[in-house]
């Protein structure tokens, strides 16, 4: 057994690369062999979002706190509430985060295959998180 205590590993600023707008990363649990599961906590500040991104084994949200958005490439963007389950199946290409005028958290929880959870692509546009 392991229990990982809140506020045990150090919070990380979103990277530029791969967010827009201020993101925090907490950190919440790491895949120890034979697992590939880890999951962190994302904080998006109003109107912060992630790029475009796949997952090679899917990827699971879980909303905290706030209001969201989500978007599938080709589908509408699609609003989310504190408790809302958002599963991205494998290498389906999408985006999240924060609401205009709103922050919002979500649990974010993937595997790894080949020791990689996420694959990076372009930054959304402001019309496109817009729309």
């Amino acid at each position: 057994m392991d229990i990982k205590r809140s506020g045990s590993a150090p919070s990380n600023v979103g990277n530029s690369d791969w967010f827009t707008g201020s993101v925090r990363v907490d950190p919440l649990f790491a895949a120890e062999d034979p697992g590939r599961v880890s999951g962190g906590a994302v904080t998006f500040e109003p109107g912060a979002r992630t790029a475009w991104h796949t997952h090679p084994a899917g990827q699971t949200l879980i909303v905290t706190f706030g209001r969201g958005r989500v978007q599938r490439e080709g589908g509408p963007v699609q609003e989310i509430y504190p408790g809302d389950v958002v599963w991205f199946p494998a290498g389906e290409k999408h985006w999240h985060g924060a609401a205009p005028e709103v922050a919002m958290q979500h649990i974010a929880i993937q595997e790894a295959i080949d020791g990689r959870v996420v694959d990076w692509m372009e930054h959304v546009s402001e019309d496109d998180y817009l729309s």
